[in-house]
């Protein structure tokens, strides 16, 4: 796959080469030792098509989990092959297409999916054309889940054209109103996986409206606690530095100004927000006004799990299966 190619956006045609650096090493990884990932109910165009993208970038094997009928038409629709894949078709198990409860096939497939995963006979999940609660209650399930030691959480990585690496952003998808004990683990999950991609000692910054310490706010209270947990050992490597405003955690300049001494300003590897709000919006502002583009991933599961939109483009689910393979544990 060319770099203009992964490049395609959805708007303006800039270029994000963090992102394909992502794609390149992610490739250079499943060389010897392709991984199977499962691409749960890939039912229409933008689904089947980011499978056959998967292949064609020589990043995974992708396992389509679905009832066959559907997922043969959408490949129809897609002018794609549906030779080239591997099928789990679901088709013939209760509540699936064709059945008594065709409205509930998406489900049926992310339990069998995520049954997959637990097995072994996949190393990572995909969102096809389901909706994410269709997906994640299968992954969250007590019994049958994928839930690891860890609460489960998300990481975008960005490719902002104003910042000189890629920019992690966490969480914007899962948790809503994360108490201080989840955001430890949010905290954690992300670490892991810059250190997972060559980070060593990421630098991470606890954003709120506010730098400094204000009991009314209590997104600073927390920061403070997760600055204190991280001298005490809680991230080996990871810097982390907080209440910061988003401004001085992202220009260092705008700290100067303010006569902060930070080592972190201007030099983030991962901002983590308070709330779902407060990241979804800066998540969208990144992309829609800042011209970036971004990977994506669940962590804490038993396998990565990959979530897209459907305004997603090519690159960031692209990107997104790439993170996902450098995520994985290596094959032995």
């Amino acid at each position: 796959m060319t770099s203009a190619l992964l490049a395609e956006t959805t708007s303006a045609p800039a270029t994000h080469p963090r992102l394909d650096d992502l794609v390149r090493r992610a490739r250079e990884r499943a060389a010897d030792a392709p991984q199977r990932i499962a691409l749960v109910y890939p039912c229409d165009s933008a689904a089947i098509g980011a499978a056959a993208r998967i292949i064609d970038a020589q990043l995974a094997l992708p396992v389509l989990v679905g009832p066959r009928a559907a997922i043969a038409q959408a490949a129809l629709a897609a002018g794609i092959d549906i030779a080239r894949f591997e099928i789990v078709d679901t088709a013939g198990e209760p509540g699936s297409a064709g059945g008594p409860r065709a409205d509930a096939a998406p489900a049926e497939a992310a339990r069998r999916a995520v049954a997959l995963a637990r097995e072994g006979s996949v190393s990572a999940l995909m969102k096809g054309a389901l909706h994410t609660d269709e997906l994640m209650s299968a992954v969250v399930d007590r019994e049958t889940g994928l839930r690891g030691a860890r609460r489960i959480s998300h990481v975008f990585l960005f490719d902002l054209p104003r910042y000189p690496k890629l920019l992690g952003l966490a969480d914007c998808v899962v948790n809503i109103a994360p108490d201080l004990r989840t955001k430890h683990e949010i905290l954690g999950n992300a670490v892991g996986l810059l250190q997972r991609l060559g980070i060593a000692q990421p630098k991470v910054g606890i954003l709120a409206a506010v730098e400094w310490v204000n009991p009314a706010i209590p997104a600073t209270l927390d920061a403070q606690a997760l600055v204190d947990a991280a001298k005490a050992g809680a991230w080996p490597g990871a810097l982390v530095e907080g209440p910061c405003g988003f401004d001085n955690a992202i220009c260092a300049k705008a700290a100067r100004i303010k006569k902060m001494e930070s080592q972190v300003s201007g030099d983030a590897d991962l901002l983590v927000v308070p709330d779902l709000n407060a990241g979804n919006m800066l998540y969208k502002s990144f992309n829609y006004v800042g011209g970036g583009e971004c990977a994506g991933l669940v962590l804490g599961a038993r396998v990565p799990i990959v979530l897209t939109s459907r305004s997603d483009s090519l690159l960031a689910r692209i990107a997104s299966v790439a993170l996902a393979v450098l995520a994985m544990p290596r094959a032995r």
